[in-house]
């Protein structure tokens, strides 16, 4: 990119052509991964590239768009060309690195985005403080909405359709974990849910989206699923409403991580690789969940199956024990 042909054979440098030109036939043309990738190339393109990033990520995240959030973005290594590089890409469940990883994160902010066919139907940023017993101790779970925001986000069902069928189809999340100190981010979504149910006892309708995470080595934590619920509730009959959203993580026997060992997740996620959300990498999302899921049954059966001839063993044991009483009293 140094230089171009001119109609009259001349070469004319990169840094020649006027950067209006630059910033809007080319850099304003592209997608956020390829601006991402060319911002990269030099200096110039990154200067030139700052402001459309910016509003590239506000477009694809109306969340980040609060003064808040803005000092918080522009306070990356290379403001929001960094934050777009960390939480655009979906995260694989690479290993924990050996090294020790940075202190835990005193304060957590969740921006997240929920569309429905393309269209933006809730934005949301809600702020967590880490540092407090409470939090360490409590099983950790953040849910975005508030009583008061119930039912303020429809979604119109489709006319003799199912819900389920429509929802797996048309919904998309994007939940987007940020340290404002350590200026580090990640997106635990898996994008497009992994699952969709009906609860037949009260007719509402579960959208899951999950993302598997490395954990502790040898342990039920050993891999942990960070899930993402919506759940959305029937208004008149033609409309659904997004009643609820939050997250939790939980091992692989189904047990809900507390505050303190979820933020040593955390920081696996904020260390791990990420590769870029296509249909195919969503599919590999679903593709591990229904892996962790799996796991999880034969986990549960294994121990039943352990704890059932354990409690045949000590049956056995006071049968024996049992026995041998009476025989010493049959003797005297």
């Amino acid at each position: 990119m140094n230089s171009s042909a001119t109609g009259d054979g001349c070469a004319t440098a990169f840094s020649d052509i006027h950067p209006d030109i630059i910033e809007t036939n080319i850099l304003a043309l592209l997608d956020g991964s390829s601006l991402a990738a060319l911002a990269c190339v030099s200096a110039q393109i990154r200067r030139l590239s700052s402001d459309l990033m910016s509003q590239l990520c506000h477009r694809t995240w109306p969340s980040t768009d609060t003064p808040r959030l803005h000092h918080v973005i522009a306070s990356f290594p290379s403001g929001p060309l960094s934050f777009f590089s960390l939480s655009f890409p979906l995260l694989l469940p690479t290993p924990r690195l050996d090294h020790h990883p940075p202190s835990p994160p005193q304060q957590l902010i969740s921006a997240v985005d929920i569309a429905y066919r393309g269209k933006i139907i809730l934005s949301s940023a809600r702020e967590t403080e880490t540092d407090t017993a409470r939090f360490r101790c409590s099983p950790f779970r953040i849910n975005l909405l508030e009583q008061k925001d119930v039912g303020s986000t429809p979604i119109r069902k489709q006319t003799g359709g199912d819900s389920c069928k429509d929802l797996y189809g048309g919904l998309t999340l994007s939940w987007i974990m940020i340290d404002p100190v350590g200026r580090r981010a990640v997106n635990l979504s898996s994008f497009s849910p992994v699952s969709v149910q009906r609860r037949w006892w009260s007719g509402e309708v579960q959208a899951r989206f999950a993302t598997i995470i490395a954990g502790e080595t040898g342990l039920a934590s050993e891999q942990v699923m960070c899930v993402v619920e919506v759940t959305c509730a029937e208004g008149d009959w033609e409309e659904l409403h997004v009643r609820e959203v939050s997250m939790r993580m939980e091992d692989i026997d189904g047990i809900h991580l507390d505050g303190k060992k979820s933020l040593v997740i955390l920081q696996t996620g904020f260390e791990g690789k990420r590769v870029n959300r296509r249909g195919r990498k969503q599919l590999e999302m679903k593709r591990r969940y229904e892996e962790f899921q799996e796991r999880k049954i034969l986990r549960r059966e294994t121990k039943s199956r352990m704890e059932r001839r354990l409690d045949m063993l000590c049956a056995s044991f006071t049968v024996l024990t049992f026995l041998a009483a009476f025989s010493l009293l049959i003797v005297r």
